[in-house]
């Protein structure tokens, strides 16, 4: 694992470092015209034209529905995160307005259940220490947020992904999937087009109005070179158990003959209904 950790790392910093002068968008944040969108980041601002040194005219909270009126052409990079800037309407009391807001403060997605709006976005860049290199690379920080109206009732942030790693993003709910006392699972990914870009899964679990967030997955391959994968099997999955989830990792990699060598491995975390404990064998 640390040898194929080691490549990707280094096709990264490559890949960085090629492109760390053109201002690109993530695929992430392009949204379509005339469609609905939501404002992820809390008082996130409107301004009078598409720019940070525009006037500012108004802020938004987090949950507030606005109109994607058009896509623009100004692109604005913050830390790792690249996005357009957009023409947006949005309805607050009895007024309807109009501005333009930066994609990055958008939801790349949300959904509702039980009451409840679930909210995913990416919410800054930080700094993180490498182990293979004992250097610091630029990390996109993700997060879900559970609303209720303009209130947030929970909210969890995890790692994502570098900008390559951005372009398109999925995020859904799912059943409990028989786990005790869980009312529903979320499940937020994030993933690259080209080989060798990773793709991480980020599992949550909703209990009593709160997320838990599970370990994180990450699946990378290229071509039939290598890969690596990562999976959760839950109690309503084949080969699942009552009472737990199952962590399976499964990787190859070619040598110089092309001869393949494949590692497999499994954990299983018990659940007791309120939280989940690795399982000592």
């Amino acid at each position: 694992m640390r040898t194929i950790l080691t490549f990707l790392l280094v096709l990264v910093l490559h890949f960085f470092s090629a492109q760390e002068n053109e201002a690109y968008a993530d695929g992430i944040f392009s949204f379509e015209e005339n469609k609905a969108q939501k404002i992820f980041t809390d008082w996130t601002r409107i301004r009078k034209e598409p720019g940070l040194n525009s006037g500012i005219l108004d802020s938004l909270r987090s949950n507030q529905q606005v109109m994607i009126l058009k896509k623009e052409d100004a692109i604005l990079r913050l830390g790792e995160r690249g996005a357009n800037w957009y023409k947006i309407s949005y309805q607050k009391g009895e007024s309807l307005s109009e501005g333009y807001v930066w994609g990055g403060n958008l939801c790349v997605g949300y959904r509702n259940k039980n009451g409840y709006d679930f909210l995913f976005g990416l919410s800054k860049t930080i700094d993180k220490k490498t182990e293979e290199f004992n250097e610091n690379i630029k990390q996109n920080i993700a997060g879900v947020k559970v609303m209720e109206g303009n209130i947030l009732v929970d909210e969890v942030y995890f790692d994502t992904g570098k900008g390559e790693e951005l372009s398109y993003a999925t995020f859904n709910i799912e059943s409990n999937h028989k786990l005790q006392n869980v009312e529903l699972t979320l499940k937020a990914m994030v993933s690259g087009e080209a080989c060798g870009i990773a793709s991480y899964d980020q599992y949550l679990l909703m209990k009593g109005g709160k997320l838990i967030a599970l370990p994180q997955l990450m699946n990378v391959g290229d071509a039939d070179v290598y890969y690596h994968s990562e999976q959760y099997i839950f109690p309503n999955d084949k080969g699942g158990i009552p009472n737990a989830f199952i962590f399976k990792m499964e990787e190859m990699e070619k040598d110089d003959n092309d001869r393949e060598k494949k590692k497999h491995s499994t954990k299983t975390y018990i659940w007791d209904g309120s939280f989940y404990k690795l399982k000592v064998k």
